[in-house]
């Protein structure tokens, strides 16, 4: 599903490296009782038995022809089909997927959200952007209006968390960005339905709520100009 929905650009922006992808000492211990394994496993990967959550995804769009700089959204929006609330509805963000034992060096949630990581003993910190996030999900309060993370930001690698969703509500995950790298890129998502191994988003067909964007980021800049209104207008 691609389009159909026009999102005002959110005004902050934040970098791509974070410190809740390295955790330590108590915050470590605590998240290692929650999942199934340490590392870049994301909430949707801990193991065990768990409760199900019926989800619809109703809207997954990301523009597959991008420029450099342009500005654009990558929305998915979950709707609670079933009967019970959702716990703490969640998204993680991979590079290529999301699947802990598919990734390879430098894949799933070892790489940034939006970002890919390069290799070397020189390179301090691996992860490249290849979208800058202008705007994470989630209202846009102290850490946002900073430059920070935003209120949805969550110690899990790459995830985004919008707190309890009852049923028949629909909650939106907007990430408004900035293509900086170009090329031929995947970004991979999944959705979880909280932020332990004790719940389980799926589709009516049992499977997980999950999928991914493939993008081409062309060299040419994206032209703009701003209009007597003030407002901002892209050029294609």
């Amino acid at each position: 599903m691609s389009g159909g929905i026009t999102i005002p650009r959110g005004p902050s922006r934040l970098g791509l490296s974070r410190a809740r992808r390295h955790l330590t000492g108590a915050a470590v211990l605590a998240v290692c009782a929650a999942v199934a394994a340490c590392g870049t496993a994301s909430p949707s990967e801990a193991g065990g038995g768990s409760t199900q959550f019926r989800v619809v995804v109703t809207v997954h769009t990301f523009p597959s022809s991008q420029r450099l700089s342009e500005h654009t959204h990558m929305v998915i929006a979950v709707r609670n089909a079933g009967s019970s609330t959702i716990p703490n509805i969640a998204a993680t963000v991979c590079n290529v997927t999301c699947a802990y034992s598919a990734a390879g060096p430098g894949e799933g949630t070892s790489a940034a959200a939006f970002a890919s990581s390069i290799s070397g003993s020189d390179v301090g910190n691996p992860s490249r952007p290849i979208w800058i996030v202008d705007r994470a999900p989630g209202p846009c309060e102290t850490s946002c209006r900073a430059g920070g993370p935003g209120s949805a930001v969550t110690a899990y690698a790459n995830t985004w968390a919008l707190g309890p969703l009852a049923p028949g509500q629909t909650r939106v995950f907007d990430w408004a960005v900035t293509a900086v790298s170009p090329g031929r890129h995947i970004v991979a998502w999944v959705i979880a339905a909280g932020l332990d191994s004790g719940t389980r988003a799926e589709l009516d067909t049992g499977s997980a709520p999950q999928g991914t964007f493939t993008v081409t980021i062309h060299k040419k800049p994206a032209q703009s100009y701003v209009s007597d209104s003030g407002q901002i207008v892209n050029l294609h």
